[in-house]
Order: C-alpha cells, then sequence, then structure tokens
C-alpha cells in the first residue's frame, strides 16, 4: 500500500485516482477534486480546504478529517465510505452516496447535507442547517442532534434513536420512518407522510401531525402541542395532556386529556375517530 505523510497539496487533483493508499497528517489546500476517482483509502488526520475532494470514490476511510468551510460539495457520488470523528464545516456534503457509515461527526454547516444517499449509518452526530437528508432512504442514526428545518424531507425506511432535533417541518412527505426515545421541537411535523411512528418520544409542534396515513405513536408526551392529528389515520398513545386536536380522518387517540377536541362533521366523520381521556368530561 502506499503512504502520503505531511505533505501539503495544491493544484486541481493533486492524487487524482489514487488506489490502495494511506494518506497521513496531510494538508490539502487550494485546488478542486484532489482525491477524485479514487479508491481503497485510509486517511488519517488530514483536512481538506476546497471543493469536492472525494468524489466517485470507493471503499474510503477518513478519521479525525476536517472539511473546511471551502470544501463544499465535498463527497458526492462516492461508495462504501466510513469515516470518524472528523470535523465538517462545509455546506452540502454527502449527495448520492451508497453505503456510507458516519460516527462522531460535527457538521456545523449542514445545509442540504446528506441527499438522495441510500444505505447511511450514523451514531452521535451534529448537524446545524436546512434540509438535511432530503430524500435519502435506508437510513438509521443513534444520538442525532439537529438544528435546522425541513430534515428528511422525502426520506424512506429511516430509523432514528436517542435524538434531538429542533426543526420545523420535519419529516414531510417521508415513508416508513420510525422515531424512538427522541425529543422533537418544531411547527408542521410530519405532513403528508406515511407509516410514521414515534415510540417513547416528546414532541412539541404547532399543527403537526397532520395529513399522515398510518400514524403510530406509543407512550409518547405531547407538550404545547395545537391543532395535531388534522386528516391523519392515527393510533395514538398520548401520556399527557394535548393542547388541542383537530380533525383526524380515523383511528383512535388515548391521551390524559385534551383540552380542546374539534371534531366538524362537514369536514371528517367523528365516529371513524375512538377518543379516550382520563377526563370524562371530553
Amino acid at each position: 500500500m502506499q503512504e502520503f505523510r505531511n505533505g501539503k497539496y495544491e493544484g486541481e487533483r493533486a492524487l487524482f485516482m489514487t488506489e490502495d493508499a494511506a494518506v497521513y497528517d496531510s494538508v490539502f489546500s487550494n485546488g478542486e477534486s484532489p482525491l477524485k476517482e479514487s479508491k481503497n483509502l485510509n486517511i488519517y488526520n488530514c483536512s481538506f480546504g476546497w471543493k469536492y475532494p472525494l468524489w466517485y470514490c470507493n471503499n474510503v476511510r477518513v478519521y479525525d478529517g476536517v472539511l473546511n468551510e471551502t470544501a463544499r460539495a465535498g463527497i458526492w457520488y462516492t461508495n462504501d465510505l466510513f469515516m470518524k470523528g472528523s470535523k465538517i464545516d462545509a455546506p452540502k456534503t454527502f449527495r448520492r452516496c451508497h453505503n456510507i457509515n458516519l460516527e462522531n461527526i460535527s457538521m456545523s454547516k449542514a445545509d442540504e447535507t446528506l441527499w438522495h444517499c441510500d444505505k447511511v449509518i450514523g451514531k452521535n452526530l451534529t448537524a446545524k442547517g436546512d434540509y438535511f437528508g432530503m430524500n435519502s432512504k435506508n437510513v438509521e442514526i443513534e444520538g442525532l442532534n439537529l438544528d435546522g428545518n425541513y430534515p428528511f424531507d422525502g426520506g424512506e425506511n429511516i430509523v432514528i434513536r436517542n435524538s434531538k432535533l429542533m426543526s420545523k417541518d420535519a419529516f414531510w412527505n417521508c415513508r416508513d420512518v420510525s422515531i424512538y426515545d427522541s425529543y422533537i421541537s418544531g411547527e408542521y411535523l410530519g405532513w403528508n407522510s406515511e407509516n410514521l411512528t414515534f415510540v417513547n418520544c416528546r414532541i412539541e409542534s404547532l399543527q403537526g401531525l397532520c395529513y399522515i396515513k398510518n400514524l403510530k405513536m406509543v407512550n409518547c408526551v405531547l407538550e404545547n402541542t395545537t391543532l395535531c392529528f388534522e386528516y391523519s389515520s392515527v393510533d395514538a398513545e398520548i401520556n399527557s395532556n394535548i393542547e388541542s386536536v383537530k380533525n383526524p380522518y380515523s383511528g383512535k387517540i388515548k391521551a390524559k386529556s385534551i383540552s380542546r377536541l374539534i371534531m366538524e362533521p362537514d369536514r371528517i366523520d367523528p365516529l371513524k375517530t375512538i377518543i379516550e381521556v382520563e377526563d370524562s368530561e371530553i
């Protein structure tokens, strides 16, 4: 295996089409696509300062790396990537990638990051930016701390555990999404999705959980959540008060109490939804 150590690389395609190599303690500064179309790489403690560093690559491992803000659109069309202990300050990283594994990654400018990817495993990820994870599928993440709106729009087959999402319009237009043991705060959660499941979650949302086909909630708490479940088919077990429920399409809602229940017969059939509350006055 080739080794590159303590290098400083400039210019376009500095190590273009490198194969079967290890790169240590090096700096890739000015110059696009320094490792484009490379394969079988192990990269240790390296920084990338310009655009498109890892495009069209295969079988790449990155440890303790840095993608500076100017290394935008850093990893596209790449397959079989493992990245650990790295810092990404650039937007638009990870697009149309297949089989990527991310562990202990900080993404300070994660706008338009992780788009159209397939087979993603993540552990201990911190991300700040809008439109994270759009149209990605077969995603499994443990420990995501996200601050940004519109995440996972159009996603499919997604499992998220032990996470915190501060996000407006999360999980729109999704299919087959399961969230476990997580906190989500943001308006209009989950609209226009199908097979959306929350287990042991705490949620705050204005007009959230609407227009959903097959919404399931198990042992969840809804805090400051208003006008929820509109036109959704729902099976919900809520271990708290719900501020207001509006026009669920069908199913069953079980809650400690509901402060305001809106069922408009000209819009939905109230008999299609069973409401169970401990407060017998509702």
